[in-house]
């Protein structure tokens, strides 16, 4: 435990110097974190000595230093341990230093050495690649926090889930995997959040199939849901597009998002097609385009203007998906326009 008391306090001289050895920005760290300079003591010259051990240079370790003041503070045996752990799943030291330099919140954290340890064992047996856990450990990396019986428990309950409504035991493993790899956060919920958000779509009509097919596009995020915001939004939906509870279903199915925004998202997205000329009509049809921001739609269609295409006579496909699906879509409709009306090949009739 640290003290943040900062009043009655001097910086530690021998720490200062340290730094300065290491020609650390302690200005950086004085704005930062200050009440780490004031601590008794601090491990400046071994930390480092165990970051260039692994192949870190001074640039590196001064920045790592720079942006995770709090480094210094861990005992030398407390930073080898971490290393042996992130070793587990990331055996390259030039590798590891990347890492570390790009998250050093995440590596420095060794208050939770034992559940760390226990939870990537556990993602090694489930089937995650190490690359996968590696992602994790610097993204994601609360999640082994939990004790281990705690995302065990979320596991079982996803697979328990996913049999129950239809699902196959030979797919089973690849659905879960996949699930973690795209949202590693459903391990912070609790196996209740999860059980009372399937039943929930369960209640509301949805066929297995169906809750299994709105899993799968919903990459987990369901299960960061609760009942009462999933409710609101569907109901805003059904006012919104004056529809029966079956017709609702059916936008649902399509697009997810209608469940998953909150009523201000969807409201405020709602506003921002109307305002540029769009009708309810072709939302319904689309209404894919409620996943996009207001700011990347309004993008799309000054584009797609550009070219002469009416966003507000045509379909709204050509506003959505990735990036990268906008950029094939508009790529098309180009080269659609730039193309010669005559045939270039045709002779030419010239008079004499």
């Amino acid at each position: 435990s640290y003290t943040t008391d900062t009043k009655s306090r001097e910086e530690n001289k021998k720490t200062l110097e340290s730094l300065y050895s290491l020609s650390v920005d302690i200005t950086k760290i004085r704005r930062l974190k200050e009440w780490v300079l004031l601590q008794d003591v601090a491990y400046v010259k071994e930390i480092a000595g165990i970051l260039q051990e692994m192949g870190a240079d001074e640039t590196t370790v001064a920045n790592i230093i720079e942006r995770c003041p709090e480094a210094i503070l861990h005992t030398p045996a407390e930073i080898n341990s971490q290393k042996a752990l992130w070793q587990l799943v990331c055996p390259n030291e030039k590798q590891l230093i990347k890492l570390i330099e790009q998250f050093p919140e995440s590596f420095f954290t060794t208050k939770y050495h034992q559940n760390q340890k226990a939870n990537i064992l556990f993602f090694q047996e489930l089937g995650l690649k190490n690359n996968i856990i590696t992602r994790f450990l610097t993204s994601a990396p609360n999640i082994f926090y939990n004790p281990v019986e705690k995302n065990k428990n979320v596991i079982e309950t996803l697979q328990r889930n996913y049999l129950n409504l239809g699902g196959s035991e030979a797919n089973m493993k690849i659905w879960i995997l996949k699930l973690l790899s795209q949202n590693p956060f459903i391990l912070l919920n609790t196996s209740t959040t999860i059980q009372e958000n399937l039943e929930f779509l369960q209640k509301n009509d949805f066929t297995d199939q169906e809750v299994l097919q709105l899993l799968s596009k919903l990459k987990g995020f369901i299960f960061q849901l609760n009942s009462t915001t999933m409710q609101k939004s569907m109901l805003f939906s059904k006012n919104i597009f004056k529809c029966s509870d079956q017709e609702l279903k059916q936008l649902v199915l399509k697009c997810p998002a209608l469940l998953y925004y909150s009523v201000p998202v969807l409201e405020e997205r709602l506003e921002g097609l109307l305002k540029e000329g769009i009708s309810i009509a072709q939302i319904r049809e689309t209404p894919m385009v409620l996943e996009l921001t207001t700011q990347i739609v309004q993008y799309r269609i000054k584009k797609l203007s550009a070219l002469g295409y009416d966003i507000k006579s045509g379909n709204l496909e050509g506003l959505n998906g990735t990036k990268k699906d906008f950029e094939v879509t508009y790529g098309k409709i180009q080269s659609k326009k730039e193309r010669p009306i005559f045939n270039p090949v045709a002779p030419l009739h010239i008079e004499d």
